[in-house]
């Protein structure tokens, strides 16, 4: 960099910073490299794009799925962890599963609209079981049964608040109906939420693991109730087997190999 002022010396131009009058004064002005070397207390001030750090590479596609799914997993598991707080302790899997898609689809108005496929694929089109449970609770106002799309309004200010925005969220609402890896195509709610909190505390390791007392209390049930919905996932092979330590009250559990899995899907959609 040439600066035009700095006629004197014939080389690059520095940003020198000059301490006068006993360390009482400072000034900060132009000179060049050998000015600023022959000066005493004199510092040159570094360039700041050179400290700039280098922008990454913008990751392939294959990693930006991995990436999404992780925020998608953790977006599930704290609201999980939310409705676990707000409803009440046995709430019902059906209504925790049916206000974790409200509560991840709703506007910043609080409304909600459901279609009847969502419904119907969560078999929860007709039950009016959910609903009650939920307005009983004060999270939201019944709908109108008989419109299409459902539509209603949550009660819960809380919800209302999220981060991030709804495009993400809803994401988040779609990755909780197939859970990768603990997929479950036709299964009865309390199953379909066991996996699902199982999924949403799902990492990279061989072996997984959460406290028995989050499992409990992310879908309503006892600790009797979790181990025997524990044993009917790894009797469908959705996991190739989970073991409660009791000295730390920790739950772990092993996804079956890739192999199991496909194996498992062949036979599923050979059956009639």
């Amino acid at each position: 960099m040439w600066h035009p002022r700095h006629r004197g010396c014939a080389g690059p131009v520095l940003l020198a910073l000059t301490r006068d009058r006993g360390g009482r004064a400072w000034r900060l002005a132009d000179t060049c490299a050998a000015c600023a070397a022959a000066t005493s207390n004199t510092a040159v001030v570094p360039d700041i794009l050179s400290c700039t750090p280098r922008p990454r590479p913008f990751p392939p596609p294959s990693a930006r799925r991995s990436r999404t799914g992780l925020e998608e997993r953790v977006r599930v598991r704290e609201m999980l962890t939310y409705l676990g707080t707000v409803l009440p302790r046995f709430a019902s899997p059906a209504a925790r599963l049916l206000a974790l898609q409200c509560a991840l689809r709703a506007d910043p108005h609080g409304q909600v609209r459901l279609p009847g496929g969502l419904l119907r694929g969560m078999r929860l089109r007709g039950n009016r079981e959910p609903w009650l449970e939920l307005a009983h609770a004060g999270w939201l106002e019944l709908p109108n049964f008989r419109a299409r799309p459902l539509q209603l309004r949550l009660l819960d200010a809380a919800v209302l608040d999220q981060m991030p925005g709804r495009r993400a969220r809803c994401r988040a609402a779609h990755w909780a109906l197939q859970p990768a890896p603990l997929v479950l195509p036709t299964a009865a709610p309390a199953l379909r939420l066991t996996a699902l909190a199982l999924a949403a505390h799902t990492c990279a390791h061989a072996e997984h693991s959460t406290d028995m007392d989050v499992l409990t209390r992310l879908c309503g049930h006892s600790p009797q109730q979790t181990g025997e919905l524990l044993d009917r996932l790894v009797a469908t092979r959705t996991l190739a087997a989970w073991h409660h330590n009791r000295e730390t009250d920790e739950v772990f559990w092993q996804l079956p190999t890739r192999a199991a899995v496909l194996s498992r899907r062949h036979r599923t959609q050979r059956l009639p």
